[in-house]
């Protein structure tokens, strides 16, 4: 399994794709597939049946995933998107901005 630098709940732009330039949240980090899952990004059409809790079935709307290649972290305090460098502190790693060396994990 490969190590991952973007975490669920992180926000991210879309630097490669059909949805190029847009922003959201991480809803979903898949590490064995190296995939992540953006919110208002990737969207797909999904057919469903009926079932007892979609009444009507129907043509969903739904975020499938895209390669974390494809996105990038944008940084909560510069704004910015960014690459990570890792500080150890007390035996934690914690993430930190190449731009404004802020830290990311709070």
């Amino acid at each position: 399994m490969t190590k991952m630098s973007i975490r669920t709940g992180d926000k991210v732009m879309v630097i490669a794709g059909k949805d190029k330039g847009k922003e959201g949240k991480v809803i979903a980090v898949l590490p064995y597939k190296q995939r992540v899952v953006v919110e208002h990004a990737n969207i797909m059409k999904k057919a469903t049946r009926p079932t007892q809790k979609n009444a009507k079935g129907g043509i969903l709307e739904i975020e499938a995933p895209m390669h974390m290649s494809n996105v990038m972290l944008v940084c909560p305090s510069c704004s910015q998107t960014t690459r990570l460098a890792r500080r150890r502190e007390d035996g934690a790693r914690i993430r930190v901005c190449k731009k404004c060396g802020n830290d990311i994990d709070k």
